[in-house]
Parts: structure tokens; C-alpha cells; sequence
């Protein structure tokens, strides 16, 4: 309580000195020359107001020691149950820094939430574009789409197969890019099948706007994929181009309905000359010698046939080991020439040729290419009437470091129609069908040596009843 009383002296003085101040001030204003000199009203009214401060202070002060006197006092009337207050500017500093300290705490709990957003974000973006990554690098073409039937996300090979601009198609309609109504309509019939997800796998054609290109076979496999309501979010169609793969099956199929009708040819001469021998309709040794030729042909003719289908089908799978070392193409030629001068006397051919020097060399593997270079020569010895000729020319160009080798004859020609098939397997133009047997193998023969085994190429030009010209490209040695 001392404490308090003097509070409340040191207020009442105060305030006593700061009205006689500024009576006094008021008093020199007037001009009363035993007034107060110290200063003017002004300097009157500064002092009132700090004396006004200074005393509600002491007031505020005198106030909270009342109140603490008698908290102190009911809490000794009432031990434990009362606690005694602070002061007022220590209760206000506390309140102000738990606000503070509150303030902080959100502060940094906002920033811990934001920090881990930031990072879930990133790890977003980076599974995002990883996906991204791995569409664009997937073969297949890829189109998704969303609830809105709206193109999300596609790769370079579905803009190639619908013919579309990769950066100018994103969140647009699939009816405006793709152009494609059969596969708009199994992508909108997929989103709006029941069961909000699936998957179907169905053959579709994709036909181009180039009127020379043709038309593609695509598996489609599409997949429906539900959103967190179970309801359709969208379509992911993966189209793998089968084509080839067709093609493939076709040419298998083909293949052996060919091998059996031409293998089934010579087995039933074959087993028909056995049967006129076993049962005794050769009657002289004349005639038993003409059967026994026919069989050894058709024998030959079976052999040849099995060797040409077996080498052709290793080239083609990659099995045969391809010996390739320097050649001169001049030799391996004349070689050639010489197995198939005795044929062409019987034929009364001429044959001429036209090498170039032995130094020219090719990297080759010389029995393969002997092989093909036969093959040109029997040919041309089978199709050319008797008394005409063949020539044989080897060229070479050093500016584009190739060799090139033609094989001309004036022989019965193909027909144009004909000439884009020649080297297919069993092709034979039915036009020539008479003149010569073969199997239809040995141009295809000649077609896998130069270009799959050795990266060169073949060609041929022919004219009916003037004659072909057969020949392949081959690269230089350095």
C-alpha cells in the first residue's frame, strides 16, 4: 500500500504542476509581465500533456497494485485456489508474445505444407515425364484420351499412322485429328461402355491420303481407365502395326503350297518311270535307258530344288556365314563362263565378254557369288533359241566405287508385266514356261546373295523377243 500512496501523491502533483504551468503560460499570453517567461501557450499545452501521460500512467500503475493488494489478500484467505495476476505490461508482453509465437508456428506449419507440395509436385512432374518418355519412345502408336473425348497425350508414330501434327493436336477433339471414323468409333464406344474400365483388342486398316500408299494393318488393343468415382476418365489405345507380319504369314503360306507342288512334280515322274520299269514295260535296253535318264533328271531337278530352298532359307534367317574377303568379280566370272561353255555349244550360242582388269577387287564371298553369277549364265543358256548369243560385260564406276556385272542375251525377253516378279520365289513367266523347266528359284537365289548377303543390287531390263539383261552392283574395295 505504501507503494500506491505514493503513486497516487506523485499523480495529484503532477497534475497540479501542469495546471498551474499552463494557467501560467495562458497568463503570459495575454501579455501580463509577471507572467510566466518560460515559453507561450504552446509550450504551455506540451507541458499539461506530458504531465496528463505521466499521471494516467501512475493512475494505470496505482490501479493494478489496488488489485493486486487484494488478490494477494483473498488468495491468503484462500490458499492454493487463487493465483496472484502480473502486472499489466507483463501480462500485455506475454499475451503478445504467445501471439507471436502462435503467428510463427503457422508460419512455419504453412511452409512445411508448401515445402511438401513443392516436392510432391516435382515428383509428379518427373513421373509425368517419364511416362511422357517412355510413350514417345515406344514403336506402337499411342493416343489417350480423356472423359471429354479430347486427344491427351500421343507419340510420333500415332501422328505418322493418322497423318496428324504432333504439337498442334493436344487437347483438341479426336474427331478433328485423327480423321479416322472406324477408330473415333471404337475409342468413344470403349469411354462409354459399362464398368467405367476394360480392355479390347480388335484388327483395324488404316488407309492413308496418298493414293499410292497402302493400306496398313494395326492391331488396336484399348483400354478403358475409371476414374477415383469409378466413372470412365478416359481411353489409352496402343495400335501395333501388323503388316509385315501378315505379309510374312502370306509369303510362309505361299511358300509351302509352292515347295509341295514343285517337290510333288518330280517325285511323281520319279515314281511313275519306277513303276513302268518294275513292271517290265521297258522291253528293250533303249527304252530302259530313257527311263533311267528321266528319273536321273528328275532326281537332279528335286536336288536342286531342296539345295536352292535350304540356301535361300538360311540367307534369309541369318544362319549362313557369309566368308567375305577380297575378289576379283573378273575371275569368279570366267570361272563361271568356262562350267557354262559345254550347255551353250550344244545350243550353238556364241558367247562373248567384256571383263575388266583382276586388280578391280569386290568383298565378296566368292562360292556364294560364283553361285549367282552361274545361275545368271544358265539362264540365259536356257532361254536364248539356238544360234544366238550372250555377252557379258563387267563395268566400273571408280567415281561411286562400284562394279557392276550384266549378263545380256537375245533370247525370248519377259513380258512387262511380268518383270517386277522375276525375282520372287517359283515365279516363272507363263509365256517361257514351255520353252525351259526350272524350279523358280534361282533368280531369288541370286536376289538374297548380292543384296542380302552382300548389300548390292540386282536389276534387269528385257524386251519380248529381243532379249533380258540380268545384273548386279556391288561396292569396291577401298
Amino acid at each position: 500500500m505504501g507503494r500506491a500512496k505514493g503513486l497516487f501523491v506523485l499523480t495529484v502533483t503532477l497534475l497540479a504542476a501542469g495546471l498551474i504551468y499552463f494557467a501560467l503560460g495562458l497568463l503570459h499570453a495575454r501579455g501580463w509581465p509577471a507572467a510566466w517567461p518560460l515559453g507561450g501557450a504552446a509550450t504551455a499545452c506540451f507541458f499539461l500533456a506530458a504531465c496528463g501521460g505521466i499521471a494516467v500512467v501512475a493512475l494505470f500503475y496505482f490501479a493494478c497494485d489496488r488489485l493486486r493488494a487484494e488478490v494477494r489478500r483473498l488468495s491468503a484467505s484462500n490458499p492454493g485456489q487463487i493465483a496472484v495476476p502480473e502486472t499489466g505490461f507483463v501480462f500485455l508482453g506475454r499475451a503478445m508474445g504467445e501471439l507471436i509465437e502462435s503467428a510463427e508456428r503457422s508460419i512455419a506449419d504453412a511452409a512445411m505444407r508448401a515445402q511438401e507440395l513443392e516436392i510432391q509436385l516435382r515428383v509428379a512432374t518427373a513421373e509425368r515425364r517419364h511416362a511422357e518418355a517412355i510413350i514417345y519412345s515406344i514403336s506402337d502408336a499411342v493416343v489417350v484420351t480423356d472423359r471429354f473425348d479430347e486427344l491427351v497425350l500421343a507419340n510420333e508414330s500415332a501422328a505418322q499412322t493418322f497423318d496428324f501434327e504432333l504439337a498442334e493436336a493436344a487437347r483438341r477433339p479426336i474427331d478433328e485429328v485423327l480423321r479416322d471414323a472406324r477408330m473415333i468409333e471404337l475409342i468413344r464406344g470403349m469411354r462409354q461402355s459399362e464398368g467405367g474400365s476394360g480392355r479390347r483388342v480388335v484388327e483395324h486398316v488404316v488407309r492413308n491420303n496418298s493414293p499410292d500408299a497402302a493400306p496398313r494393318v494395326y492391331r488396336a488393343t484399348l483400354s478403358s481407365v475409371a476414374g477415383a468415382d469409378g466413372s470412365p476418365a478416359g481411353v489409352v489405345a496402343v495400335l501395333h502395326d501388323m503388316t509385315r507380319e501378315k505379309e510374312v504369314a502370306e509369303m510362309k503360306n505361299d511358300f509351302v503350297s509352292m515347295v509341295s507342288h514343285e517337290l510333288r512334280t518330280p517325285l511323281a515322274s520319279i515314281k511313275a518311270y519306277v513303276e513302268m520299269l518294275i513292271d517290265g514295260e521297258a522291253r528293250d535296253a533303249k527304252t530302259e535307258r530313257e527311263f533311267y535318264d528321266v528319273i536321273q533328271n528328275e532326281a537332279n531337278r528335286l536336288g536342286r530344288l531342296i539345295d536352292n530352298i535350304l540356301n535361300i532359307s538360311r540367307i534369309e534367317s541369318g544362319l549362313v556365314r557369309v566368308n567375305r574377303q577380297p575378289q576379283s568379280l573378273a575371275v569368279i566370272v570366267k570361272d563361271a563362263m568356262e562350267v557354262i561353255a559345254p550347255q551353250a555349244s550344244q545350243k550353238q550360242i556364241t558367247m562373248t565378254e567384256d571383263l575388266t582388269p583382276v586388280f578391280y577387287q569386290t568383298s565378296a564371298d566368292r562360292d556364294m557369288l560364283y553361285q549367282a553369277v552361274l545361275n545368271l549364265l544358265s539362264n540365259a543358256v536356257k532361254y536364248t533359241p539356238v544360234g544366238g548369243s550372250i555377252a557379258v560385260r563387267i563395268s566400273v564406276d571408280e567415281t561411286q566405287k562400284k562394279v557392276v556385272t550384266r549378263i545380256s542375251d537375245t533370247g525370248v525377253g519377259i513380258p512387262p508385266k511380268d518383270l517386277p516378279f522375276v525375282f520372287d520365289k517359283f515365279f516363272r513367266a507363263e509365256a517361257n514356261n514351255r520353252m525351259a523347266s526350272g524350279t523358280g528359284l534361282g533368280l531369288s537365289l541370286v536376289k538374297h546373295i548380292i543384296e542380302s548377303a552382300h548389300k548390292g543390287r540386282v536389276f534387269v531390263e528385257s524386251h519380248v523377243g529381243k532379249g533380258s539383261c540380268f545384273g548386279f552392283e556391288l561396292d569396291l574395295c577401298e
